[in-house]
């Protein structure tokens, strides 16, 4: 970290919600302007502290939550974000434990410690850091990508890691280790290469108790769990390297199958993670897709095949991590029980074209349902298949999924068809009457007094709650988890127009009410929904706007604040797709003309949701027809008559 943390003049602008040229005019306007300390004449750097004060002097420097204001200053004083976040975790780490921090071993942070303690007094240690890291793993230019929670909660809910010890050899900043304490691992072990996010992993860990350790170094290279096994590894390893080891690691007793080709670096990390299995558990491994095909991992696959190593492939949709262009796949391994017979069947999953909110439930129960009967015959046609391992040890040992499904029946195809031309007609019908009618408003109305969302809460016209804390997998007195699994809103079903999933809040519980508003704190876009007739919990990561209905209409509430001006007013530092709605402008209107605003809201909110379900049934029809036309399940027909051009003339 930096003795001084230093700004650019692009890094004050964002700060303090201006443009870049506004900052070069203070600086040539205001003679009391902090000076540049470092830098250089093209692109200067300023004291951050100095650069604080001015603008608030000048009343120019929003004003910002604890968390926001101290990772501003992190980010600004650290040239490695990690590192600067692990030096914090490591000073609340001690506090939580009761032990008196060493704060001389970290000079650089003595600007912050005011922040500091005032985030973990108003948070505590647990919570503080985890306000930071929420903005430390929040997308953005030039940010690591880590693995997305949902992601890495099915993959832990494949390994069945509750109730033992898992290992990540390519832990990173510790997404999956945190998805096998959420479900409820007795121990996490992870190796990663990079120290700093090593420590941030182990500090993650420390601070709620579980149990493990966290090695740094190269996995393959320097196993620092050199024979240790563990009731499941679960693992997003590096994509494609070059220069793995393969040549002095040539008859490494870890290839348990066959010495791994140069050119197949993630079979070495499948084999890696089958050498750390207890024979009976379960290793799943996030690979590129063509590793299921490649014709140099040929001999590697069809090995794991016989020995009834490999269990399941399962092709995912494009977008759910890094590289988010690519349809990643999940593998499931197992480490055979010596003697037991080799299974006759392996599962292929092919879940690349479905919706990720519903796949994800669906492959977590069909390998459920897979594993307890793995003789069972699994065939639901475009989804899964329970394939005889005979057929895949064919001459290519190709094991992508979707070349292994049964073709949906001539039948099925039409009636499908069918259906989704009635429900696509039924939508278009109804657009002209659903589109909104409105008109150029006078001169004089759009100069309407304007508060932001902190303001309306401080005059009491509504109630900011939340954002809540994601789900831990521990809980204490002060800081209960719901036990059963109920209805939970969450940021992705807000953005999808979803309804509730099916998971636990931590913390009190928080039930939805009718003329609710939810912001989530990440998406591409500012999204806001009022809740209508959903019977749910607050999920994490939303905002929950509560207006007093004597002073505030829902509807116009959410319309305000989706705007394209409030995306810009409220995005932070962290980049346009974090959001701190208290930033976000409203109109100040009286009830009744909110009430006709609001009503107008609604009916975009329809429209825009019946825009959506055109786009998505007119994909869908189009892929159907094709797909029948070109298997022979549909012919071309005649047009229907009303659908026939008119003659000329008529």
């Amino acid at each position: 970290m930096q003795e001084t943390p230093t700004i650019t003049a692009a890094e004050i602008a964002r700060l303090a919600g201006v443009g870049r040229a506004a900052v070069s005019n203070w600086r040539k306007r205001h003679g009391d302007f902090p000076a540049p300390v470092g830098g250089t004449p093209a692109s200067p750097e300023f004291d951050l502290i100095q650069v604080e004060q001015w603008l608030r002097d000048q009343g120019k420097l929003p004003e910002l939550a604890t968390a926001d204001r101290l990772w501003q200053r992190l980010a600004a004083a650290s040239q490695s974000p990690a590192a600067g976040l692990a030096a914090v975790g490591a000073l609340l780490l001690a506090r939580q434990r009761g032990k008196r921090p060493d704060r001389s071993a970290g000079p650089q942070l003595t600007p912050l410690l005011p922040d500091i303690d005032a985030l973990a007094g108003e948070l505590g240690p647990q919570g503080a850091f985890d306000a930071l890291w929420q903005r430390f793993s929040a997308p953005g230019p030039g940010r690591l990508f880590a693995t997305p929670d949902d992601l890495a909660d099915l993959m832990v809910g494949l390994a069945g890691v509750g109730g033992g010890s898992v290992l990540d050899p390519a832990a990173g900043s510790g997404a999956v280790l945190r998805a096998a304490a959420r479900a409820g691992c007795t121990s996490a072990h992870g190796q990663e290469i990079d120290e700093d996010l090593a420590r941030l992993a182990g500090l993650w860990l420390a601070l709620r108790d579980v149990q493990g350790e966290l090695s740094t170094g190269d996995s393959l290279r320097a196993d620092a769990f050199a024979g240790r096994t563990f009731d499941a590894v679960v693992c997003n390893p590096p994509f494609g390297a070059t220069n793995w080891g393969d040549e002095e690691l040539g008859h490494d007793p870890r290839w348990i199958v066959g010495t791994t080709p140069r050119t197949e670096p993630e079979l070495a990390w499948a084999q890696h993670a089958l050498a750390h299995l207890r024979a009976g558990a379960h290793a799943v491994l996030l690979m590129p897709p063509t590793v299921a095909s490649r014709r140099a991992g040929r001999r590697i696959r069809a090995e794991l095949l016989r020995r009834g190593a490999l269990r399941a492939v399962i092709a995912l949709p494009p977008g759910v991590a890094a590289p988010h262009g690519v349809p990643l796949h999940l593998w499931v391994l197992r480490r055979p029980a010596p003697e037991a017979p080799p299974p006759a069947r392996t599962l292929l999953i092919d879940a690349a074209a479905g919706d990720v909110a519903t796949n994800y439930p669906r492959i977590l129960g069909t390998w459920r349902s897979f594993a307890a009967a793995p003789d069972a015959d699994v065939e639901e046609a475009g989804f899964a298949r329970a394939v005889p391992v005979i057929e895949l040890l064919d001459e290519e040992v190709d094991l992508t999924p979707a070349r292994r499904q049964p073709a949906i029946g001539g039948e099925a195809t039409g009636e499908h068809l069918v259906r989704t031309q009635e429900r696509l007609a039924a939508i278009v019908g109804d657009l002209p009457a659903m589109m909104p009618q409105v008109t150029p408003a006078p001169a004089e109305q759009s100069s309407s007094p304007i508060l932001t969302v902190a303001e309306l809460a401080k005059v009491g016209a509504l109630q900011l709650i939340g954002p809540l804390r994601p789900t831990t997998g521990r809980h204490t007195e002060d800081e209960p988890e719901t036990t059963d699994e109920t209805a939970v809103l969450t940021a992705r079903d807000v953005v999808e127009g979803a309804a509730p999933s099916i998971g636990r809040v931590a913390g009190q519980p928080v039930r939805l009410a009718e003329g609710d508003v939810v912001v989530p704190i990440h998406a591409s876009r500012l999204t806001a929904r009022v809740i209508t007739d959903e019977k749910a919990l607050l999920g994490p990561n939303l905002y929950l706007l509560r207006p007093n209905p004597a002073a505030l209409d829902s509807w116009f509430l959410a319309g305000q604040l989706r705007t394209s001006a409030n995306e810009k007013q409220t995005s932070s530092l962290s980049g346009t797709l974090r959001f701190d709605i208290r930033r976000a402008q409203v109109r100040r209107l009286p009830l009744d003309e909110q009430r006709i605003h609001g009503e107008t809201f609604r009916r975009l909110d329809a429209f825009e949701s019946a825009i959506r379900q055109v786009a998505e049934l007119g994909a869908e029809l189009a892929q159907l027809s094709t797909d029948g036309l070109a298997r022979g399940d549909l012919t071309p027909g005649a047009r229907r008559r009303d659908q026939r051009k008119p003659p000329d003339g008529h």
